[in-house]
């Protein structure tokens, strides 16, 4: 959107070179000559004054109008080892040059900032761009470094953390379940629950032209823990219908597995289309809010009112369907098919 590039060049100044071969004839040396200047010209600090708990420097330089133009500093005296007192011009050379108005350093080196404000692309894809297009068109003079800072920094050590946070979170999620499961196969259907919802998710986010940034990874993972609830309660209900069934001797066919899981899956429709309505409407609010904030609290809440959409659609209708198929391989050799029923009296077998 906009460059700004600190001027390291435009300040003017007035340099001092010291002929060293003339000092030397006038028994003068490097720091002589500099203590002149010093004195002279910038101005030294020789004593401090106190008045009461305050204290002042006392700065001894020429008064200012023998020392404002450039013609003056020319007429600065220098007394030699011999005690006479020669005009500097006469052991060294004033130049004027050009150098940077403001001098930075950072890390013991000489620094100058670019600023770049980007609009219509993540900084990440931003940065990569540029880096890219600088070193093929950009040639730094030997000892010049570039180094990207800022945001990007920020996003990097940021991503850094999320490389850790992102899998921690999800090897919790699945101890949790195994703990409360003890079956590896009931642990991984809920798992599902995770990709389904990050369905909705990354579909509102590329609706609202949201790019990833750390705000909505606190989303997804938020919305990966609500995903997973609803997965918990929908797999608990369908187990406890196929164990009343099984109790009650009702669970002998495919079409029986079906009632089962129909029956537990029809238990859950109100608490989730509950749970679901509830978040969207906490969450609206934000989505509409402006002012300080409602930027991240935007791409925080997007993931969640997104990824709530497919994750009701995966909780009512994929999640009993995945579990039927499941459960019906599991007990397939239980089941008993028509053509194996026999009249009663009838001796024969069928196999």
């Amino acid at each position: 959107r906009n460059v700004y590039a600190e001027r390291v060049v435009g300040g003017f100044f007035i340099d001092f070179e010291i002929d060293r071969d003339q000092a030397a004839r006038y028994g003068l040396s490097v720091d002589d000559i500099s203590a002149v200047i010093e004195t002279a010209v910038g101005g030294k600090n020789v004593a401090m004054t106190v008045e009461g708990r305050e204290r002042f420097p006392i700065n001894v330089r020429y008064a200012r109008e023998l020392r404002d133009d450039p013609r003056m500093l020319e007429r600065v005296l220098v007394t030699t080892s011999k005690g006479t007192q020669i005009p500097i011009t006469q052991v060294a050379k004033i130049k004027r040059t050009t150098g940077a108005p403001v001098i930075k350093s950072e890390g013991g080196v000489l620094v100058g900032y670019v600023y770049v404000d980007v609009s219509g692309v993540d900084l990440g894809t931003y940065v990569e761009q540029a880096k890219s297009v600088v070193e093929e068109n950009v040639e730094l003079p030997p000892g010049y470094f570039l180094e990207w800072s800022g945001q990007y920094e920020y996003m990097q050590r940021a991503a850094a953390r999320l490389k850790v946070a992102v899998p921690f979170t999800l090897v919790i999620v699945f101890l949790l379940l195994y703990f409360n499961f003890q079956k590896i196969g009931e642990v991984i259907l809920v798992m599902l629950t995770i990709p389904f919802s990050l369905v909705g998710a990354m579909w509102l986010l590329a609706a609202l032209d949201y790019d990833l940034s750390v705000a909505v990874w606190v989303g997804v993972i938020a919305l990966v823990g609500v995903s997973t609830e609803i997965g918990v309660i929908m797999v608990m209900y369908l187990n406890q219908s196929l164990t009343r069934f099984q109790k009650e001797g009702r669970l002998n066919s495919w079409a029986d597995l079906l009632e089962a899981v129909h029956a537990g899956a029809v238990q859950r429709v109100r608490p989730i289309a509950m749970t679901v309505t509830a978040i969207i409407a906490g969450l609206l609010p934000i989505m509409w809010s402006h002012g300080s904030g409602a930027d991240v609290m935007k791409r925080i809440a997007a993931p969640m009112v997104g990824g709530m959409f497919s994750t009701t659609i995966l909780g009512l209708v994929v999640l009993p369907m995945i579990f039927l198929i499941w459960k019906g391989w599991a007990l397939r050799k239980d089941f008993r098919s028509p053509e194996t029923t026999q009249p009663e009296g009838s001796s024969d077998s069928l196999e």
